[in-house]
């Protein structure tokens, strides 16, 4: 009888060890590539600056390296937000977005 028991515990343990992996095969796939790709640029983008600001605090550049460094490296994260703005205005699956003022969007009559 113990031996049922040893086995129904290491049933339970198992299916609730594995829990979290059940039926999540879905959410990768949700997910889009290129706005991860993008966030990822971002994050590396504002290290690269903060790096570059801790290397003028600590001497190793001087303020014209600094200047030039630090104007690439905006302009690049200004680039990577813009990206990430117009990939996060594309609508979602199934869904189309609507123009500002367009004539066609429920309330925008007045009758």
């Amino acid at each position: 009888m113990s031996i049922v028991y040893a086995f129904i515990l290491l049933a339970a343990v198992a299916a609730f060890v594995s829990y979290p992996f059940w039926g999540k095969g879905t959410s990768s796939t949700s997910e889009d590539p290129e706005l991860a790709g993008l966030e990822a640029a971002r994050e590396s983008k504002y290290r690269e600056i903060r790096d570059a600001e801790t290397d003028l605090a600590s001497g190793k550049l001087s303020q014209e390296d600094f200047d030039l460094v630090n104007a690439e490296l905006r302009g690049d994260a200004v680039e990577i937000l813009k990206k990430l703005d117009r990939a996060g205005e594309s609508p979602g699956p199934g869904g189309t977005e609507a123009a500002d003022g367009d004539e066609s969007t429920p309330g925008s009559r007045d009758s």
